[in-house]
């Protein structure tokens, strides 16, 4: 009785039970950056980038791409924070990281130097 169930196929073969066969679930698919978020950029998320980049997401372009992939506009940063320059990017979701941002009390305060203005001329 401790043997495993079977049955028997046309030819009188007997055939282990299988269960029926089931559809692979669904790979879930890979978060898209939203607007202000800023996306680290490596080989991970396509072969242009050699040297890995910052940018802050614009928006997400809704041009014809391959199946798994996207266009995003946004604006490279320098590794102050400065936006340097604007580009349209051809990514991979799967390969996008989102770095962990500063907490507020951790970034530099920016102080701006006072001007000096000399007498105004009247008449």
């Amino acid at each position: 009785m401790g043997a495993a169930s079977s049955r028997r196929d046309g030819q009188g073969d007997t055939v282990p039970d299988t269960p029926p066969d089931r559809r692979p679930e669904p790979k879930p698919r890979p978060r898209k950056p939203h607007p202000g978020e800023v996306v680290h950029l490596t080989r991970a998320a396509s072969v242009q980038f050699m040297r890995p980049i910052f940018v802050r997401v614009i928006r997400v372009l809704d041009w014809p791409t391959y199946d798994g992939w996207l266009w995003v506009d946004g604006y490279e940063l320098a590794a102050n924070g400065d936006a340097v320059a604007r580009r349209s990017l051809f990514v991979m979701p799967a390969g996008l990281i989102w770095p962990e941002t500063p907490a507020p009390a951790a970034r530099r305060p920016t102080t701006r130097a006072p001007v000096k203005r000399g007498p105004v001329r009247v008449g």
